[in-house]
């Protein structure tokens, strides 16, 4: 989960502030919301695309036009497209989305309005891998005298784009759209604020959810609509700004406070470290990059804390794309690269999938053993976790032959009251008590 490279992103600022139809007020600020929307997502330290590859679309008159240019806008996109829209939002006759351009009718907006629909379909054709969807507009139903239940519910369904995070203020009518005094719609304002000071619990980068959960908390503090999300395909998760309220620890700092995460982990809890490691690896990853050997240390321990943490499967998943990185920059036999291919045989392993564990730590114990040597702690765990893996598998003798040569190697070098020594001789009694005795 990696921030958007700026090459392979673009962003869609659509808005419009001027309408002529009487019934549609004017909206000053949207000009203003559009300018500091760009300047947020293009700059140069903290911006999410170049200055370039952000399309600002304001007042736009002729549709056909429009849809030229947002087409346009688009190309090139294949990590992020951000697409947001500033103005009025318009309920049709059957309950479609309509947003609201200067000649839009609000009787009837089929022609003059641009078709969320038709977005919608232009959006999903994009080949961006990530996608977010903002929408800051009232929905207009009420003002056309509808007596059907609810407008806005009939037409939240039809948000949702394949893969795509959408957020709206999804409010009911123009209450609240512009506060006072304020220089930005209300959820633009806000939106812009925590973009631009950043959330102090969150980590290095911001996610879509950290933004929504934040910018949610902070309109309903406010008394206003609280604004809507739906996601799908871990859209929430991706990254979309650095988080501005993170001081600038050293790589230095980090590696303390790693040290320190590993040794709250084997004392107290893997799965409680997970919240501070993901932070850390988002720090590390801005300071070094994704490639760094201590960046793909931090991320084998947040795949030990999920998988410590009852979701095997999520381990494995980060365990396999890690391992594919490790194996052909390093080699299937660097240090770190045996580590990733010991931590996916756990996790294989408590995951029911034992006989793909056995397989791997079969071909992996004898490189641990060539690479670090027969002593070497992390060959005893593979060796015990191998044990363990035949043991539930019914290969008992196996499995027992494997833990009384680690017991005697434990008992020699670690001392008969060593924990991992009592260790392997619980597993060995429970398999075998009177062979236990005598090793």
């Amino acid at each position: 989960m990696t921030l958007a490279v700026r090459e392979e992103s673009r962003v869609v600022l659509i808005g419009t502030s001027q309408y002529t139809d009487e019934r549609l007020p004017p909206i000053p600020v949207v000009e203003q919301c559009l300018n500091d929307m760009r300047d947020v997502f293009t700059d140069p330290d903290h911006g999410l695309v170049q200055s370039e590859h952000c399309t600002v679309l304001l007042d736009e008159p002729d549709i056909a036009q429009l849809g030229r240019r947002i087409r346009d806008a688009m190309a090139g996109a294949t990590g992020l497209l951000v697409v947001y829209f500033v103005g009025h939002g318009i309920i049709g006759r059957r309950h479609e989305l309509y947003l609201g351009l200067p000649e839009s009718d609000l009787e009837d907006p089929t022609f003059g309005s641009l078709s969320y629909a038709a977005l919608r379909d232009r959006i999903l054709d994009s080949p961006a891998r990530t996608k977010v969807v903002i929408l800051d507009s009232c929905y207009s139903g009420r003002a056309m005298g509808e007596t059907l239940a609810d407008p806005v519910g009939a037409v939240v369904g039809q948000l949702d784009i394949d893969g795509t995070y959408l957020m709206t203020s999804a409010q009911r009518d123009q209450v609240a759209l512009v506060l006072d005094g304020e220089p930005h719609t209300a959820f633009t304002g806000r939106l812009l604020r925590v973009l631009k000071t950043g959330i102090p619990e969150a980590g290095e980068y911001l996610t879509v959810d950290d933004v929504y959960q934040h910018l949610s908390a902070m309109m309903t503090a406010a008394g206003l609509p609280r604004p809507q999300k739906r996601g799908s395909q871990n859209s929430g998760r991706f990254r979309i700004a650095r988080n501005h309220a993170i001081s600038a620890e050293s790589e230095e700092d980090l590696d303390a406070r790693i040290a320190e995460i590993v040794r709250q982990g084997r004392a107290v809890s893997w799965p409680a470290q997970l919240p501070d490691l993901e932070k850390i690896l988002a720090r590390q990853q801005a300071l070094l990059g994704d490639r760094h050997g201590k960046v793909w240390r931090t991320e084998q321990l947040v795949a030990h804390a999920i998988g410590e943490g009852g979701d095997p499967a999520e381990a494995i998943d980060r365990l396999r794309t890690l391992l594919a990185r490790q194996s052909a920059e390093l080699g299937n036999e660097h240090a770190g690269t045996l580590r990733s291919r010991h931590l996916l045989a756990v996790n294989l392993g408590e995951s029911g999938l034992r006989d793909e564990a056995i397989s791997l730590l079969r071909a992996l114990l004898p490189d641990m053993r060539r690479v670090l040597g027969h002593l070497d702690p992390a060959c005893w765990r593979a060796q015990h976790v191998l044990a363990i893996n035949l043991a539930l598998t019914g290969r008992v003798e196996e499995s027992a032959a494997l833990l009384r040569e680690l017991l005697t190697m434990q008992k020699i070098h670690l001392g008969e009251d060593a924990p991992q020594t009592g260790w392997v001789r619980r597993d060995l009694t429970l398999l075998s008590p009177e062979v236990a005795e005598h090793v």
